[in-house]
């Protein structure tokens, strides 16, 4: 049987698949299959294990698909911390961009980070740190120190403040940051949607390292992203 569409999620305990038909008139679910995730071994294992089960769901002996898709939580979901200059203005603008993008937030700080704060970043073990603050070339060293505070963590990082910070941020030439648009370029302007596709792109890099999960990122059509963002 051809079908349109795939929706796999792969969850950190069952491996769900999901057919759609979306070119003949109104979207249509077609049926479900579910296999309990196979994290430890391979994932892909969980995976066609869930497609047989939608074989039978769907009584039929064969499946094509056009498009496939996919979200995972599978390495225990998407943890991350938020740090601005201000709680109302970049460190907000900063939270709105990560539960958008379906991160699990752990701490939320303002102005300059504290020894107590480093402490807690440690303990909550992120897999991102997301540094904001400043309006574009306004208030910036707030953001460039907290910087310098977390990269001996050794997390990946995203700094989204100042852009008067940028081309000093590249001298520093670490591999943990990933540098965006300032997510708070202006009083009142949340600039949301580059910080969302950097927390994608890093979820890819840095943190879905379940066995077997390469290969489906060959499968699918679109960015594998965090389950809550699907």
């Amino acid at each position: 049987m051809r079908i349109d569409c795939l929706v796999a999620e792969i969850g950190s305990t069952t491996t769900v698949v999901n057919a759609f038909c979306l070119h003949s008139g109104p979207v249509e679910f077609l049926g479900r299959g579910m296999h309990q995730t196979t994290v430890d071994t391979d994932v892909n294992f969980g995976l066609k294990q869930a497609i047989e089960e939608l074989k039978k769901n769907m009584n039929v002996d064969k499946i094509e698909y056009d498009e496939m898709f996919a979200s995972s939580s599978a390495a225990g979901g998407l943890k991350i911390t938020v740090h601005g200059l201000v709680y109302e203005m970049t460190a907000k603008a900063a939270k709105e961009a990560a539960l958008n993008a379906g991160a699990n937030i752990h701490l939320i700080t303002a102005n300059r980070l504290e020894e107590e704060h480093i402490l807690e970043i440690q303990r909550i073990k992120p897999n991102i740190i997301i540094i904001a603050g400043g309006t574009n070339f306004g208030e910036k060293e707030v953001a460039y120190q907290n910087l310098m505070d977390v990269i001996p963590l050794g997390i990946p990082i995203i700094y989204t403040g100042n852009i008067a910070n940028h081309e000093r941020i590249k001298k520093l030439n670490s591999p943990l940051v990933r540098i965006v648009e300032n997510v708070y370029p202006r009083v009142d302007d949340f600039n949301i949607i580059p910080l969302r596709e950097a927390i994608y792109q890093t979820f890819e890099e840095n943190i879905i390292h379940a066995k077997g999960m390469q290969n489906i990122f060959k499968m699918v059509n679109q960015k594998i992203i965090p389950t809550p963002g699907a």
